[in-house]
């Protein structure tokens, strides 16, 4: 699929178990059933590109396993071996860096690589920092690209200040601190989702977080296994919550979502734009999981400038609500966009001005003036987010977005459940 048309149908109502399931947690489910030696069971893991690239990467680190329609049993193996070839990431940043820090302290060689958006992003972040406490790491541009070497070592305990809030750097960090000599510490500025710290204390590691520190003992025995229902993704969810936001009359109903809250503050940004929202906690096992119920009202403009690492990946979708609001929207503090799939602040603008509105940008965010979207034809860069952003924008005013295939790596089912309140085509 390179292209993708769509263009209003009418107001609606529209409920939904079908959501693409967390990507972030499927991820996890696939790394972290390698620490146990028993089985884990994972049912909903989402099934799109990003998620089954890691979870080939744990089959081809010795994993069986075994699909029973929506169920996955994962039976690591005894002892974790050497692969004969490079393990493909495919488009995941999350993937790659992750598995940097597992990786940094088994035995063996390793090469990480994936497609050419995954090669241009940044791994120095990871890779430094695991350098300093003992890991034998190589890549490009002195280890700041893929693909990236590994050559397992015996690491030290650290206690890092990072520079960054950035979950990905974070669970790195502790997955390697996993088998240190002694007991780590991580702080970060702000705290970034802590999706890695909960998981892996309900499989009985002794972590503790303290606001923005986490504080780690390494494995004493194999870790307790998986037994975990996916949650669906919030971030997925979030495009149609911004269908309901900027569509009269009309109303989204979220069901099964993760509700963590450093996953749901996006939908924050839309309740503060005037959007009204209702979060509905049904279950909190590994984490909260419930119903998300989204309805129109007017929007205004919002200045966003805090918690910035909690809807990263959401400011694409915000910034199409920002167009539809009335008067200028602000985001600051967000210079990490530049560094996703895509830089997403250049993408963001260069979209919304194709749109027709005015929009400035600066090194760590953008300004947008809410206004009158017209018929466009935009890029997605290759970001997921970006192409799902703007197809979201054309449920009010026709829009095309090239180069759309990028939306198989995290939302397979997207084009069925945007066909439901759109007007939808697309080719090849």
């Amino acid at each position: 699929m390179s292209f993708l048309k769509v263009s209003p149908k009418s107001e609606f109502i529209f409920e939904t178990s079908k959501i693409a399931s967390d990507k972030s947690i499927s991820h996890r489910c696939a790394i972290f059933s390698l620490l146990s030696d028993k089985p884990s069971i994972v049912r909903n893991f989402l099934n799109a590109e990003d998620t089954l690239c890691t979870l080939s990467i744990s089959e081809s680190l010795g994993a069986n396993v075994k699909k029973d329609g929506d169920t996955l049993v994962i039976t690591p193996p005894k002892e974790l071996k050497e692969p004969a070839s490079i393990l493909d990431c495919g488009n995941s940043g999350t993937a790659i860096r992750l598995l940097m820090g597992f990786l940094s302290s088994l035995d063996g060689f390793y090469v990480l690589h994936g497609d050419k958006y995954l090669a241009s992003r940044p791994m120095k972040r990871v890779s430094n920092p695991l350098r300093e406490i003992g890991a034998i790491i190589d890549g490009r541009d002195g280890g700041e690209l893929a693909p990236i070497s590994i050559r397992g070592a015996k690491l030290e305990p650290f206690n890092y200040d990072s520079p960054i809030a950035s979950a990905q750097v974070k669970s790195a960090l502790i997955l390697a601190g996993l088998r240190a000599k002694g007991v780590s510490t991580l702080s970060e500025p702000t705290l970034s989702r802590d999706h890695t710290e909960k998981m892996l204390r309900a499989m009985g590691v002794d972590i503790v977080s303290n606001g923005t520190t986490v504080t780690l003992h390494p494995m004493t025995k194999p870790l307790k296994p998986l037994d975990i229902t996916v949650p669906n993704d919030p971030s997925s969810g979030f495009f149609f919550a911004v269908a309901a936001a900027i569509t009269p009359n009309s109303k989204v109903i979220l069901k099964n979502m993760l509700l963590n809250p450093t996953r749901v503050e996006a939908y924050k940004v839309l309740q503060k734009m005037g959007t009204k929202i209702e979060f509905i906690e049904k279950e909190n096992s590994y984490d909260s999981v419930g119903d998300i119920v989204i309805e129109y009202a007017p929007l205004k403009g919002v200045v966003v400038e805090d918690n910035i690492a909690w809807l990263i990946d959401e400011l694409p979708a915000l910034s199409i609500a920002f167009g539809y609001a009335d008067g200028n929207s602000l985001v600051k503090n967000a210079k990490e966009l530049r560094v996703k799939e895509s830089d997403r602040i250049s993408s963001v603008v260069e979209n919304l001005k194709k749109c027709g509105l005015h929009v400035d940008e600066f090194e760590d965010g953008y300004e947008v003036i809410g206004g009158e979207f017209k018929t466009a034809t935009v890029d997605s860069y290759g970001d997921h987010r970006v192409a799902m952003s703007f197809a979201i924008a054309g449920l009010i005013t026709p829009i095309q977005v090239t180069d759309t295939k990028c939306i198989q790596t995290s939302f397979p089912n997207f084009i069925e459940l945007l066909s439901s309140i759109g007007n939808v085509s697309y080719g090849y």
